[in-house]
């Protein structure tokens, strides 16, 4: 009895110790002064100057690389899960569906990984392939994209990273500019560059990452080019092995073509130095990343949030085991019923994540525990009641032995969706929202780092630290940048706003990238040089500075549309509130200037939409069925209400009609990003009927 009020009290008095001293809140930003455009400008506390590396003598992410494999020679780097069986289901409706048998996971070696990686190098001079020539990876996320982009690098090679899901167009926009001569791609993209062959001016040669290179791929025959397999293009190098030609701090390691939100990506060119420096950021943000640590892989890396996780778990010495989103639990869409997903095999300790796959975890979760109801939904109802209370800084929380207990009867079980050892998450790509982020915090035993930044800046902007457990915010200015806000007028958003100053981001510091590829027109709009010869970046976002020094994103100038009475509404605002909905898995605002209302179009959630029907006794044929009828629109609408009232949205922000789609938006479908973020001009064009009809009457 005594342990228990123990464990008990003293959670409650260093509560209210730390309340009492709240006016020395930690100061994890401070104002500096800087070059350029006036503003009010903040950098990380602990350092006074911009970080640009975090090793001594290293300056490149080949010199990392090699460090780490010469340090950590026997020690795990890349695990690939074995393929036992592949099989299709059929389902009720007559649908067949990929299923996957996999099984634990095959390890490489630091030393065989960089013995992999020279072997590379040496043969992509063997095939013909000169440092000054441009090499393209197209794939998904794999141990072979991390191996084939260390190869580049140890050869001065710079290498453009184009999306697996990206469309023709967009695909040959990429390959045509950047005038690569190598590709290195996996079967699916092989088959997809045969289709456009005819409309490829530059490419000579294909690397295929798997040894069985399809039969459609004859149209090496024609001359147009040679295929040739990742193996093989080793073998070449073991035999006819050469000396690195190492790159210095200011080449280009990357051209990474952005997701195309708005229209044709873009190529921004990051050197070694810009993503080394937010590498060694985020070195020094988490804590005790070590050898130790396992990192599940699984988002693009083809996005700057994933490379460069991949390049920091590498340089520290951890392992990094590689799945995919729809193998990454035992219930993942592409898992055999009955055998085990990528989390549970690894039992990561460490992982990135975009806020999409966050929400449906929460989703995934609730949706079980609501499904189990009785005495189960109850304990969980009020385990995650009193584990909210305490978070947010209750006294009378659950704490102490208290939470041991709660943990042990009710978390321990979700924690093992992904694995049960994840001490760190990084969030990034887009907001996250409140919810989501106390859910994770609460469930998974986690802290967030919530991350903000861009391409434009490799990432690099702020993040949110260990001990920072505050929702809404996206943390102080990770070690590499300085953060300013510049006024907007138009927008009213000024520097001078009381309580905080609120204004445009601008990114400043080593992380900031040299521009866009062969659009110098663009690069002088949003990229500057100070007179102290800082580079600085005008994200377009629009933020405020809390008294800490951290920073919550407000509005984004692309975003807002002013309605035929004058109110101005932020789009992307409206979304981030509207989609905490548990029946929306996507949505899209639009707003009309020549009206005085809002509409959307919104992708629901199947599970929680036909839960509800069966709750309510809805008899429906099909999902595009449910989609259409009077009763469910009105009830999204109704939960559109709820968590806009919540949000304080005034009532113009709100959409006065909506559009149910029963198909998912994808990035097959063109009309998400590979990081899911929704792309506004293709949505418009392919639901311009649907837009159109919301203002017929």
């Amino acid at each position: 009895m005594s342990a228990y009020i123990v464990g008990v009290l003293v959670p409650l008095v260093v509560t209210l110790f730390l309340r009492n001293s709240k006016k020395g809140a930690k100061k994890r930003g401070v104002p500096v002064k800087v070059g350029g455009q006036p503003g009010y400008v903040i950098r990380n506390a602990r350092f006074p100057t911009p970080l640009e590396t975090a090793w001594d003598g290293v300056f490149t992410l080949a010199e990392l690389f090699e460090c780490a494999c010469k340090r950590h020679a026997d020690k795990c780097l890349l695990g690939t899960r074995k393929l036992i069986s592949r099989e299709n289901e059929v389902a009720p409706d007559g649908r067949s569906f990929e299923k996957l048998h996999l099984g634990e996971y095959e390890w490489l070696t630091y030393a065989k990984v960089f013995e992999r990686v020279c072997n590379f190098a040496s043969g992509l001079a063997q095939i013909g392939h000169r440092r000054e020539e441009r090499v393209a990876i197209f794939a998904d996320t794999r141990a072979e994209w991390f191996i084939a982009l260390q190869g580049c690098f140890r050869r001065n090679v710079t290498v453009v990273t184009i999306y697996a899901s990206l469309g023709e167009d967009a695909l040959c926009h990429s390959l045509n500019e950047t005038e690569v001569t190598t590709v290195i791609c996996g079967n699916k993209e092989l088959k997809k560059l045969v289709d456009i062959s005819g409309q490829l001016d530059t490419v000579k040669r294909l690397i295929c990452m798997d040894d069985e290179i399809p039969s459609s791929a004859s149209v090496e025959q024609s001359g147009r080019w040679t295929i040739i397999s990742l193996s093989n293009v080793e073998k070449l190098g073991q035999e006819n092995p050469i000396e690195a030609d190492l790159p210095l701090s200011a080449d280009i390691a990357v051209i990474m073509y952005t997701s195309g939100s708005t229209g044709l990506p873009k190529g921004v060119m990051m050197t070694h130095a810009n993503v080394l420096a937010v590498v060694s950021s985020v070195r020094t943000i988490v804590p005790h990343l070590e050898s130790k640590d396992v990192y599940l892989a699984y988002l693009p890396l083809a996005h700057i949030l994933e490379l460069a996780a991949e390049n920091i778990v590498a340089g520290v010495g951890s392992a990094i085991g590689y799945g995919t989103p729809l193998t990454l639990t035992d219930t993942s869409n592409k898992i055999k019923r009955g055998t085990k997903g990528d989390a549970s095999v690894l039992r990561p300790t460490v992982m990135a994540s975009v806020p999409a796959i966050l929400d449906r975890v929460r989703d995934g979760v609730r949706k079980k525990v609501d499904a189990k109801g009785g005495l189960s939904k109850k304990l969980f109802d009020l385990a995650y009641a009193r584990r909210l209370s305490a978070l947010n800084g209750s006294w009378f929380g659950a704490w102490g032995l208290e939470m041991l207990l709660w943990n042990f009867l009710v978390f321990r079980k979700v924690r093992a969706v992904l694995g049960g050892r994840i001490r760190f998450l990084l969030s990034g790509g887009a907001p996250l929202s409140g919810d989501t982020q106390r859910f994770i915090n609460i469930c998974l035993g986690a802290p967030i780092g919530q991350g903000y930044g861009l391409t434009e800046t490799c990432a690099g902007g702020t993040f949110s630290e260990f001990d920072d457990s505050s929702v809404g915010r996206v943390g102080n200015p990770v070690p590499s940048s300085f953060i300013k806000l510049v006024d907007w007028p138009e927008g009213g958003y000024l520097t001078s706003d009381s309580p905080m100053p609120r204004g445009e981001i601008v990114i400043g510091g080593p992380n900031v990238t040299v521009g866009y590829f062969k659009n110098e027109e663009k690069t002088r709009e949003v990229f500057k040089v100070d007179q102290r010869g800082m580079r600085w970046f005008y994200t377009g976002d629009i933020g405020q500075f809390h008294a800490d020094g951290c920073l919550e994103i407000v509005d984004r100038k692309k975003d807002i549309v002013k309605l035929q009475h004058g109110e101005y509404v932020s789009l992307g605002k409206v979304e981030a509130t509207l989609t905490v909905s548990l029946y929306v898995d996507n949505m899209m605002l639009h707003a009309d200037p020549f009206h005085s209302y809002c509409v959307a179009l919104v992708v629901p959630s199947q599970p929680a939409l036909e839960e509800w029907a069966s709750k309510q006794g809805i008899a429906f044929s099909d999902f595009a069925d449910l989609c259409e009828k009077k009763e469910t629109i009105k009830e999204v609408q109704a939960s559109f209400l709820k968590e806009a009232k919540k949000a304080h949205l005034e009532k113009f922000e709100i959409p006065a009609k909506i559009k149910l789609l029963s198909n998912p938006w994808t990035p097959e479908t063109g009309l998400v990003t590979a990081a899911l973020k929704i792309k506004r001009e293709a949505i418009r064009k392919a639901f311009s009927e649907e837009l159109s009809k919301f203002y017929e009457s």
